[in-house]
């Protein structure tokens, strides 16, 4: 199975003709799922012999490919979803499926080195917190996950506390796990795939249930993708696929 990273970028205009009936499940999305979708990939292939390619990373890199010849799209949340749904008309909001949920954490450096036990030790002064964020012009799934999370009790004060010790609002989860080890933070707010994916450089500290939240993992074909994808996308849901999602944190039910 490849896997890669089309750098190109091109405007709508400089698209060609959307024709992804190729023999070929091709995949794209933003980077994170990618390590569970590639073995997924992977063992899907094995057990059916159709080839799958998983494209990952910023949308500006791969969109160009994707507007030709994309089977299926994933969404990282429901929000980067409905906007990744503006560009590639093909597929339809009707058609979006969750098929899985994550929760969000606190990710700390490896060791835990302050002893950071949960969300309330993030409103001291002098931590130094990443945050992801889209600014408005970049699609991820993290937008406004810190804001809800630090507003979940009703208390601007802590919101004003946890904004105070942000050191980086960072535009995708990968320049989020950049800045994190960069500028040695003492935590970075992400979604427990992100620790578990890179647990020899950061653990994790779980949120209260009263703190934490959760966005899905979705994804869309259409009827002019490879008819295989459909197959794909069951096969995603079932218990050989789950066993892998499971193991970076991804949820199918409670």
């Amino acid at each position: 199975m490849a896997v890669s990273v089309n750098t190109a970028f091109a405007t709508s205009h400089e698209v060609s003709k959307y024709e992804p009936r190729d023999g070929v499940i091709r995949l794209y999305g933003a980077g994170g799922p990618h390590t569970v979708l590639i073995p997924a990939g992977e063992l899907f292939t094995k057990k059916t012999g159709i080839p799958v390619e998983v494209v990952f990373g910023p949308e500006t890199k791969w969109t160009k490919e994707a507007q030709r010849n994309a089977d299926m799209l994933w969404g990282t949340s429901e929000q980067s979803m409905t906007a990744f749904l503006e560009t590639y008309k093909e597929f339809k909001t009707q058609n979006v499926e969750p098929i899985y949920i994550k929760r969000a954490v606190i990710a700390v450096q490896r060791g835990n080195p302050k002893g950071i036990s949960g969300f309330d030790d993030l409103l001291q002064k002098g931590m130094k917190i990443v945050v992801t964020e889209g600014a408005g012009v970049y699609n991820t799934s993290g937008t406004g996950v810190w804001e809800d999370i630090a507003g979940r009790l009703g208390s601007l004060d802590d919101v004003k506390a946890f904004r105070k010790n942000i050191i980086a609002f960072a535009k995708g989860s990968g320049a989020s796990f950049r800045a994190f080890q960069e500028q040695n933070a003492d935590a970075w707010i992400t979604w427990i795939h992100w620790p578990l994916s890179h647990s020899e450089k950061a653990d994790f500290v779980e949120l209260s249930k009263e703190r934490v939240i959760y966005r899905d993992l979705n994804v869309v074909t259409n009827k002019k993708a490879d008819p295989e994808t459909v197959e794909f996308i069951k096969f995603l849901k079932g218990k050989e696929a789950s066993e892998i999602f499971e193991s970076k944190g991804y949820l199918r039910a409670p």
